[in-house]
Parts: C-alpha cells; sequence; structure tokens
C-alpha cells in the first residue's frame, strides 16, 4: 500500500507541471485578452488546432494584429 502511495504521488509530479507550463504556454488574462479579438479575426479557421498553430497563424498576419498582440508575442520572444 505504501508503495503504491509513492508511485501516485510521483506520477502526479510531472502531469502537475505539463499543467502548470500549459497554463503559462497561454499567457496572462491581460495577454489573452490582448489578442482575442486578433485570434477571432484572423485565425479563426484554425482555432480548433491548438495554441501552437494559432501563433502561427498571428506570426503569419504579423503586420494585420494589434499593437497590444504584437506587445505580447514580442514578450514572449515570437
Amino acid at each position: 500500500m505504501r508503495k503504491f502511495l509513492l508511485a501516485l504521488a510521483l506520477l502526479s509530479v510531472p502531469l502537475s507541471s505539463s499543467a502548470f507550463a500549459q497554463q503559462e504556454q497561454r499567457g496572462t488574462p491581460e495577454e489573452q485578452k490582448a489578442c482575442t479579438r486578433d485570434v477571432q479575426r484572423h485565425c479563426r479557421a484554425v482555432i480548433d488546432q491548438g495554441d501552437f498553430t494559432i501563433l502561427a497563424c498571428l506570426q503569419q498576419n504579423r503586420a494585420k494584429i494589434s499593437a497590444a498582440c504584437d506587445q505580447v508575442l514580442k514578450t514572449h520572444g515570437q
């Protein structure tokens, strides 16, 4: 029983870390708000294909996105 609980605890650590990393990948609520309109306007067709696809779409439409969203991308090295 004790080994089972230890194994369960060890398995939950990577899951927690990946969930945290995914949350960080999406940005803060303010960053999301800065890019929401641009995503809806320029990337609607790929909105269900994941964050990396949306990021690529924003990068492809860099000249068209808002200054606020552009700053979010720059802040994250994009």
